[in-house]
């Protein structure tokens, strides 16, 4: 068990990039210069205009998509698909993690703004396929994404979760605010620790962290 205050945890929220794989894999590398492409060719840009407005719609929206759904009616599952047509060998599979996942008491389920599609793709990489008993997707929020509260509460009351008797992991620390307020316990899965009040842990190795390590 990872921690004492996480014995009555009945459901496992976890992030998908970079949390359940570390950013030195640089998967998430690969996304971003095919955003900035996809917005290069729809809006007819520089490079280096694309790449701002990809960093600006980010901030601003909560992700890239939203920002180009909300400002040029992009439609969402073109740009989902095209963005992650990537190589997924740089992702390493974890036998470890996938061991510690599979010994957590209670559900364990996947909440990301990529979608459903392109997580199965991560998790098959990462020999962590078959480990959740779910997966959801930007497009099970209706493609409202986090940080919104809208978007987790309609994912936590599709998967039936009670928010007060579970846990999320996630390594952008501002999408782990309103989990806190809903209840979960949180947990931030980053290489430096970012203090925060809605952040009740933060670990550098989630693996270890499972294990009841840092």
């Amino acid at each position: 068990m990872p921690k004492p205050d996480l014995d009555h945890v009945e459901t496992w929220v976890f992030d998908l990039d970079n949390t359940l794989y570390p950013p030195a894999m640089r998967l998430f590398d690969q996304i971003e210069l095919r955003m900035t492409a996809f917005i290069e060719r729809t809006l007819g840009i520089g490079t280096e205009a694309a790449n701002d407005l990809r960093r600006v719609y980010w901030d601003r929206h909560g992700t890239t998509l939203a920002g180009l759904m909300a400002e040029h009616d992009v439609e969402p599952m073109t740009f989902l698909h095209d963005v992650h047509d990537i190589d997924f060998s740089v992702l390493a599979p974890d036998p470890d993690l996938a061991a510690r996942i599979t010994a957590l008491p209670g559900r364990r389920i996947v909440y990301t703004n990529g979608d459903a599609h392109y997580a199965g793709n991560v998790l098959a990489a990462r020999g962590l396929g078959g480990v959740f008993d779910a997966v959801y997707g930007v497009e099970h929020a209706g493609f409202m994404p986090k940080p919104a509260r809208a978007a987790f509460e309609t994912v936590f009351a599709m998967d039936g979760l009670d928010p007060t008797r579970a846990a999320m992991f996630e390594d952008e620390a501002r999408n782990l605010e309103a989990p806190h307020a809903m209840g979960l316990r949180t947990v931030h899965v980053a290489p430096d620790p970012l203090p925060r009040p809605f952040i009740h842990h933060h670990t550098d190795d989630l693996s270890a962290f499972l294990a009841g390590g840092r």
